[in-house]
């Protein structure tokens, strides 16, 4: 036993207490056998208030967000991996490389120790499999029914290396707009196990870390203008923020946006229009016509880009609208989301 308990934390049958978060005996102990053994490295066995790491030469990026996903499991995922890959997306899209991630948990009084070890273990894994270590953190506790089980909030740091430029305001006439794959996934999976509706196979989020692919598309092309990952708000909400920081119009094609034709249905059977749904595991990229077959064909060599397709273009537009050429062959505005389709999505 280490530190003198008396006894293991009881992760089969045992709950989150407030004296978790009272900052003595027992919230030590939630932080030296969940946390500290699941996120193991050299920054965090420290114990510091803080982490004292090493960053390479470059333009530093920092992130943050926070996730309050309902259900915390859902298919494809869960509320463990999604906090550790939408920060480190958030990271990627300034064309960064990851490098560290802080985390912290709000708990609520009632969880079950083993969803908590679930979902931390499940984090431990993410943040592995990206390379990108969690090296320090905080945990608090609220009283039962004041918290949901479990809210996370992650932030990241990377670095952009020289030459690299990327942003939501490079975005300029002629560029071609991309995406890496079949859009609304991670919307449908977590509304449909919601609703508990069944639509003949299974939608499964695509929570994934896209650094990887990033890197691969800013080798190939490394004036790529824009990047974005479209969450959410989806597709047609990210294509807004994008025009209205460039002050340019975007024309995409509904024709060549690929959405999987169950997530289509569902969308139809629950009253949704998918190029709103949230996504978690792709992203929007702009660049020059001219480079869009290079972009195109780095993106479909890579496992997380397989399915990517150029939707559209990026047009002069003083109104910066996004329109799309419709597959009745009409064209029409796409606006920005108004209200909230899916609350508590990421």
């Amino acid at each position: 036993m280490r530190r003198g308990y008396t006894r293991a934390l009881d992760f089969r049958h045992g709950q989150v207490e407030m004296t978790h978060g009272s900052g003595g005996r027992a919230m030590a102990q939630l932080v030296e056998e969940l946390f500290v053994a699941a996120f193991d490295n050299e920054a965090l066995s420290r114990m510091d208030d803080q982490a004292q790491v090493e960053m390479p030469p470059g333009r530093m990026v920092m992130a943050t967000d926070s996730h309050v996903v309902s259900p915390l499991f859902f298919p494809g995922g869960d509320i463990g991996c999604l906090s550790v890959h939408g920060t480190i997306n958030d990271v990627a899209m300034a064309g960064a490389r990851p490098l560290y991630l802080a985390s912290s948990f709000i708990l609520e009084e009632g969880l079950p120790l083993s969803d908590l070890r679930r979902i931390v273990e499940s984090m431990a894994a993410a943040s592995r499999e990206a390379g990108v270590p969690i090296v320090t953190g905080d945990t608090k506790v609220v009283e039962r029914g004041k918290g949901d089980g479990v809210f996370i909030t992650t932030t990241g740091v990377g670095v952009v290396p020289p030459g690299i430029n990327v942003s939501g305001s490079r975005a300029k006439p002629g560029d071609a707009v991309l995406v890496s794959g079949y859009m609304g996934d991670h919307g449908v999976a977590i509304m449909s196990l919601r609703e508990n509706l069944e639509f003949g196979t299974s939608i499964r989020s695509d929570t994934a870390a896209l650094h990887g692919l990033v890197a691969a598309m800013l080798e190939a092309v490394p004036d790529v203008h824009v990047l974005r990952d479209p969450t959410r708000g989806g597709l047609a909400t990210t294509l807004n923020e994008i025009a209205r920081q460039s002050g340019a119009g975007i024309v995409i094609d509904e024709a060549r946006i690929p959405v999987r034709g169950e997530v289509h249905a569902a969308c139809e059977f629950l009253g949704l229009d998918p190029l709103y749904v949230a996504n978690e595991g792709k992203l929007i990229a702009m660049c020059a016509g001219a480079d869009a077959p290079r972009l195109l064909a780095a993106m479909q060599a890579h496992p997380l880009g397989a399915d990517a397709a150029i939707i559209g273009e990026v047009i002069e537009d003083e109104h910066a609208f996004v329109q799309m050429d419709t597959a009745f062959g009409g064209r029409r505005v796409v606006d920005w989301l108004t209200g909230d389709q899916l609350p508590r999505i990421c």
